[in-house]
């Protein structure tokens, strides 16, 4: 069991969970039960030991028990919610962008239908 984790180690891992829940469109239901279950972030962080034992099984275990001690820290929690935050954020300025570019090839081609 890990029972210590470097600030780098903790951030790198709640970057990868802020991308991953940011590309599922999770971004605002996370951040909205993040911080509604934020004074319990301890308690979390042992529920995540106790389940330890099933979650290694679909999940890396170092990779788990270092995200389990990265939310004994209040600090973790606050910027996995801004990571989140800002992956949410550039990941629907992709998506508005890609359905614009849509929309512009499908109005380019009408206008090609109607020349012919």
């Amino acid at each position: 069991m890990i029972v210590e984790i470097s600030k780098e180690e903790a951030q790198e891992l709640m970057d990868k969970a802020a991308k991953f829940i940011a590309e599922r469109r999770m971004g605002s239901a996370s951040i909205m039960f993040i911080e509604s279950v934020r004074p319990l972030h301890f308690i979390a962080s042992q529920f995540l030991y106790m389940i330890a034992p099933f979650a290694e099984l679909i999940f890396n275990p170092i990779e788990y028990q270092k995200f389990a001690c990265s939310l004994e820290n209040d600090e973790n929690i606050s910027y996995l919610l801004n990571q989140i935050d800002k992956y949410d954020a550039e990941f629907h300025i992709k998506l508005k962008e890609e359905k614009r570019k849509i929309k512009e090839l499908k109005r380019k081609k009408k206008a090609l239908k109607k020349k012919i």
